[in-house]
Parts: structure tokens; C-alpha cells; sequence
């Protein structure tokens, strides 16, 4: 039988645990999003998968605020993250410290999520745009590649939150894989 397990069944770590856990090699970086529920979402998302870390840049809001805590749901005091005002010079700041920069955007060369390789052995920060246009061009055309979700109706376009879970849900399979 499947019976639901409890919340004391599913083996939760406390903060402490979560700090000292090794992390996956992989960097979120929000470039001008605007929705806190969107925010406290992709750290939800980030907890889940021991992500680094995650920048906050430019008009992204950040923590505290009620509204981020309610996707949250207490992830930010977890997860690392760090405001800028700059997406661009986080970009250039994470290259200097070895990052490959993929942005997560429909562009003519883009590399279609399912067929891209994880680079063995390398730290990569992701990044996602603002809700209505996306990651900026400059930050496109500073990023070593770009990676686009494969979309098949009619929209062609996915919430960012949910972006952000198909987006590493895929790339922790491919690391791990």
C-alpha cells in the first residue's frame, strides 16, 4: 500500500545540516524578476536540490518579505544568496571564479534542455529573466551558451518558477547521471 508518509517521516535536516552539506556545483541567478512569489519559489526549488547559491539581481526583491516566505517556506534561511544591483557584473564576477554562464532564453542558437551536456567536472550558473522580457540581451550575449526549454503547445512561454524546477530537476539528473 501507498500510504502518505507524515511529516516526521520524510527525514527533514535543519538548518544547520542543510549549511554544512556539500552542494551541487550549479548557481541560480535572477536577472530582474519581479514576482516575490516567484523568488520564494526558486528558493523552495534550490533548498530541494542543495544548490549553491543563488543571486538576486537588479529589481529582484529579496528577503525577508511575507511574500517571498510563502513560497519559501523558510528556504531562504537556507539556501546562500547574495543581492546585486547588477546582473552584468555578477556574470563577470562569476566567470572570473570559473562559472560557465548559461542563460535559460529562446534564441536562435539555443541548446535544447533534453540534448545539453553537463560539463563534467565544471561550476555553472543559470540564469533566469524577468517575467515579461526575459534575460536581458546583455546578459545573453555575455553567457558561454543558452539553454531552452523544448515547448510544444501553442504558448511557448512558462512561468518562472516553473521554468526554474524543470530547469534543475534536468540538469541534477544530467550531473548525477
Amino acid at each position: 500500500m501507498n500510504e502518505k508518509l507524515s511529516l516526521s517521516g520524510l527525514n527533514r535536516i535543519g538548518v544547520e545540516e542543510f549549511k554544512q552539506k556539500k552542494k551541487n556545483p550549479i548557481i541560480i541567478v535572477l536577472d530582474n524578476v519581479r514576482s516575490m512569489n516567484n523568488v520564494g519559489s526558486v528558493f523552495r526549488t534550490s533548498d530541494a536540490f542543495l544548490i549553491e547559491k543563488i543571486f538576486l539581481c537588479g529589481i529582484t526583491p529579496k528577503p525577508p518579505h511575507r511574500d517571498i516566505q510563502k513560497t519559501a517556506l523558510g528556504a531562504t534561511e537556507t539556501v546562500d544568496w547574495e543581492h546585486k544591483s547588477s546582473t552584468l557584473e555578477t556574470i563577470e564576477e562569476l566567470k572570473t571564479q570559473g562559472y560557465i554562464i548559461y542563460s535559460i532564453e529562446q534564441t536562435k542558437n539555443s541548446i535544447m534542455l533534453n540534448d545539453f551536456s553537463f560539463p563534467k567536472g565544471e561550476k555553472i550558473a543559470i540564469v533566469f529573466g524577468n517575467e515579461v522580457d526575459g534575460v536581458s540581451q546583455e546578459v545573453v550575449n555575455l553567457s558561454s551558451g543558452v539553454i531552452e526549454i523544448p515547448q510544444f503547445g501553442t504558448k511557448h512561454s512558462l512561468n518562472i518558477s516553473v521554468s526554474a524546477g524543470i530547469v534543475i530537476w534536468e540538469l541534477i539528473n544530467k550531473l548525477n547521471g
